[in-house]
């Protein structure tokens, strides 16, 4: 049996929910006779080198207590190494754990997942995304949909999905498609205008918006959501669909499917997990089975369109 797991806790996801949910996680886990030891950072930074440092120094697996954010962290802490992830998703969006069909908002239940996971010595292993340094776990986002974090950052109410929906409503008065030039693969690279491209590891961002509806965790590819240029009148049509993911069928929306997505555009910021990356270009590469994720299997959905090839 696994005797160490370190509890990675970020104490402000989802308004408080991180340090809350942690006391029932760690309660869980020890009465199915693991050590449990917290981690909490000072700050991101502080955080991330905390995690690494519980992943060095032979912790036999990594919980991270949170929302995508903290989440993000610990793939960083992780990825390429033994060391398993449990993932307990309290926060505000909590896409990576939705796209997993975990527990959301139960750490308890999250909890006894690890728990049955490490007493059975089962993982699953899942794909990642990396951008430069940095790795991902959801959707990297680019277009209209950047501009909108871009403004939910610099919002301070509402609070969860309620603000990015709200951000969406503000950008729509500035909205134009953007000229994009995207090269996936080793193929021809590609002068575009779309409204936004989405690099899709899991399906969903922004608190459960399916922007990639049928994207795989462990099959070695990224899909690739491209939103082609439209109206104000045809997004506003648009976008309620995604919840569902039902916009993939819509003409305005071609999809792909590659390992490597080169993407430059002026004025534009990427963002992964909902953090900022930074500007394009930026390069997304796919990296299969970089995780060993303490969780109960994917269901499938039958292939839906070749690598590298349109929707």
């Amino acid at each position: 049996m696994t005797s160490e797991i370190t509890l990675f806790v970020n104490p402000t996801a989802g308004r408080g929910r991180g340090a809350a949910a942690a006391r029932p996680a760690a309660r869980v886990l020890r009465d199915a006779g693991f050590r449990v030891r917290t981690v909490v950072g000072t700050d991101a930074e502080d955080a991330a080198a905390r995690a690494r440092a519980a992943v060095a120094d032979g912790t036999d697996a990594l919980v991270a207590v949170g929302g995508d954010g903290l989440l993000s962290l610990a793939l960083g802490a992780v990825a390429g190494t033994r060391t398993p992830l449990g993932v307990i998703a309290v926060g505000s969006g909590n896409d990576f754990g939705r796209s997993l069909g975990l527990p959301v908002r139960a750490p308890a239940e999250a909890a006894g997942v690890i728990a049955r996971a490490l007493r059975e010595d089962s993982h699953r292993a899942i794909d990642l995304g990396r951008v430069a340094d940095r790795w991902y776990g959801t959707v990297l986002a680019t277009g209209f949909d950047s501009r909108v974090n871009d403004r939910g950052n610099r919002m301070r109410l509402p609070l969860g999905r309620f603000r990015y929906d709200l951000a969406i409503l503000a950008e729509l008065a500035a909205f134009e498609p953007t000229p994009y030039r995207m090269r996936l693969d080793d193929g021809p690279v590609r002068e575009i205008d779309a409204t936004l491209i989405a690099v899709g590891n899991a399906t969903s961002y922004g608190g459960g918006m399916r922007i990639c509806a049928d994207a795989r965790l462990d099959d070695g590819l990224f899909d690739i959501t491209v939103v082609g240029p439209c109206s104000r009148a045809t997004l506003l049509k648009v976008f309620p669909r995604v919840y569902k993911g039902t916009h993939l069928s819509h003409p305005v929306v071609t999809r792909y499917r590659a390992g490597r997505v080169e993407l430059d555009a002026a004025g534009l910021t990427g963002y992964a997990d909902g953090e900022p990356l930074g500007p394009l270009p930026l390069t997304a590469t796919a990296h299969p089975a970089a995780v060993r994720l303490l969780a109960p299997p994917v269901k499938h959905q039958p292939p839906h369109i070749s690598p590298s090839g349109g929707g």
